[in-house]
């Protein structure tokens, strides 16, 4: 029988990373302080993939359009010049260039996902 990935052993773990993390909350957090939180506990992937949830840092170029600095997606496309994605926190459809994306993506399986929904970590901003 083959091996499994890191991620199908994450996922088959049990661990609910996400709800571990509220678990730890006093309630006073910044959105900066959670996330932080969040690129501590989760593992890294460079490249998302289609069907997959990921949380990271995105800082865009464009300017003066309102942006979640910390998105929680679903991801739907993937292209040349970055992918499209639901954003939880927005609750719709957003684009996202691979440029505008500050280190690497934080893979949230499946059972994780309630709880990544229910962390207070949005953070909204206009880019200037």
């Amino acid at each position: 029988m083959p091996r499994k990935t890191l991620k199908q052993r994450q996922q088959s773990s049990g661990i609910d990373k996400g709800l571990s993390i509220k678990k730890n909350l006093v309630g006073n957090e910044s959105p900066d302080d959670i996330m932080e939180m969040i690129m501590e506990t989760f593992p890294e992937e460079l490249v998302p993939e289609v069907g997959s949830y990921y949380t990271f840092v995105y800082n865009p170029t464009t300017p003066n359009i309102q942006y979640d600095q910390y998105p929680l997606v679903a991801v739907t496309e993937v292209f040349a010049w970055g992918f499209r994605g639901i954003n939880y926190h927005w609750g719709s459809a957003r684009n996202y260039g691979w440029g505008e994306v500050v280190g690497k993506f934080h893979p949230v399986n499946t059972m994780e996902l309630k709880s990544m929904r229910s962390l207070p970590y949005a953070n909204y901003l206009i880019n200037n």
